[in-house]
């Protein structure tokens, strides 16, 4: 397993985790309240050659959102971030594009 984590500097963190999350809910294992969220991303979701199930968890701090994604392999892990970042930039338009400094978990 990999992982990374990001903070995504916004005052909105909450109304964006929530906005993925309900987005993400319509196909995917989906948890998630004001303050947490997580997104299940599995196997067969992507297809034969996605290397298994990869998760997102989103939390709430003061002045940004909590990113930390856990996936099977780097490839899988590149694909989940950028996943996760243009959604969120797509959701946060005004304030787009918004910031992600990944690091390793």
């Amino acid at each position: 397993m990999v992982a990374a984590i990001a903070s995504v500097p916004t005052t909105s963190a909450s109304r964006y985790l929530q906005q993925l999350c309900k987005h993400w809910a319509h196909n995917l294992a989906v948890s998630f309240d004001a303050q947490h969220g997580s997104v299940v991303f599995p196997r067969d979701a992507r297809g034969a050659d996605w290397p298994g199930d990869g998760r997102a968890t989103f939390d709430v701090e003061p002045d940004a959102l909590r990113v930390r994604i856990d996936a099977s392999s780097a490839e899988q892990l590149e694909g989940l971030q950028g996943a996760v970042a243009r959604h969120l930039d797509r959701f946060a338009f005004r304030e787009a594009p918004l910031s992600f400094d990944w690091q390793p978990a």
